[in-house]
Order: C-alpha cells, then sequence, then structure tokens
C-alpha cells in the first residue's frame, strides 16, 4: 500500500534484514546469497532476467541501521546520488535538490550553514538523517529502512520516528526494527 510504513518484525537472526535487501537486490552483491522466487513492483519481476539492479535501487532506495556518510561535504553527500542517477541540471539546481532533501530530512536548519563541512562531524542522529536526505535527493518510490534507530539515542530515535511518518506524504516505507512501539 502507497504511503504507507510497514513494519517487519521479528526477533534477531529470523531474516528480516535479509529479506529487506531482497526488496532492492542488496543481497546480489552478497556472494552467499540465494534468492528463490518473485519479488514484483509495479508488474515486474525484479529478479527477472534482464532487470539492472542499479535502476531497482534507483527506485527503492535504502537506509541502514548504522549512519554511512561519505567522507565528503554534507553538500557533496546529497549531490552525489543524484549525480549518479542522472542529474541532468544546472549548479542552481543542484543547490536547490540538495536544500529541498535536507528540508525533507529534517537537517536543513541544522546544517545549512555548514554544507562545505564533512559530514563525518555531524552526530549519530544528523548522520542518520543526512542519509535519508541522500536517500530522498534520488526521489525513490519505496525506502527501506533497517533499524534505522537502533545505533542511536532517545532523542535522535524520535526525530527519525517523527520524520518517517512526515516522508510518508511522499514515500512508502519499508521498516525492520526490534520495537514493538516503533511498529
Amino acid at each position: 500500500e502507497r504511503n504507507k510504513i510497514i513494519a517487519l518484525i521479528g526477533p534477531s537472526g529470523c531474516g528480516k534484514s535479509t529479506v529487506l535487501r531482497c526488496f532492492n537486490r542488496m543481497n546480489d552483491l552478497v556472494p552467499s546469497a540465494r534468492v528463490e522466487g518473485e519479488i514484483t513492483f509495479n508488474g515486474t519481476n525484479l529478479y527477472a532476467r534482464g532487470i539492472d539492479p542499479v535502476q531497482v535501487r534507483r527506485h527503492i532506495g535504502m537506509v541502514f541501521q548504522k549512519p554511512n556518510p561519505f567522507p565528503k561535504s554534507i553538500y557533496d553527500n546529497i549531490a552525489w546520488g543524484a549525480k549518479i542517477n542522472g542529474f541532468k541540471g544546472n549548479r542552481r539546481q543542484m543547490d536547490d535538490l540538495v536544500e529541498e532533501s535536507l528540508q525533507g530530512a529534517a537537517l536543513w536548519d541544522e546544517v545549512k550553514d555548514k554544507l562545505t563541512q564533512s559530514a563525518l562531524g555531524l552526530s549519530g542522529g544528523q548522520q542518520q538523517r543526512l542519509c535519508i536526505a541522500r536517500t530522498i535527493a534520488v526521489k525513490p518510490d519505496i525506502i527501506l529502512m533497517d533499524e534505522p534507530c537502533s545505533a542511536l539515542d532517545p532523542i535522535a530515535t524520535l526525530r527519525i520516528e517523527d520524520l518517517m511518518r512526515e516522508l510518508t506524504k511522499k514515500y512508502t516505507i519499508i521498516i525492520v526494527t526490534h520495537n514493538m512501539q516503533q511498529a
């Protein structure tokens, strides 16, 4: 169902994260992984021959358990995803996309004067919101989140949870969590 949060809940080690990674073919990168069956998105089997995993990931973005900002500036962390996905605009349009993405991740007000600084200097919660901003800059249809709050303090967790509710205005979110209240 579109524009909802769907939670995958279960005990540690039961395969929640593995299933989540199947949705955007991240398991293709794991040599020992084997996938059987079909996962259909917009009428297309994502595992059919000839389907480009990179294009799948363009439509189904991923936010990992631990924040993984690139060792680049805050600005470049957002611009990178758009550039590798064929962004054709000029510098002003990229500036607008970076601002829009950071606003969409509830981070703009905290970093608007620090865009040239390293993303590695942000707090854990800010880094996770930066990774969410980087994901939404590509404008995916679905955002996968693999326990996005597990490495965060309670205040940062609440901000991410509020952000997820806000993001459902534009995106469908599939989240893996151990936290029944979060689900």
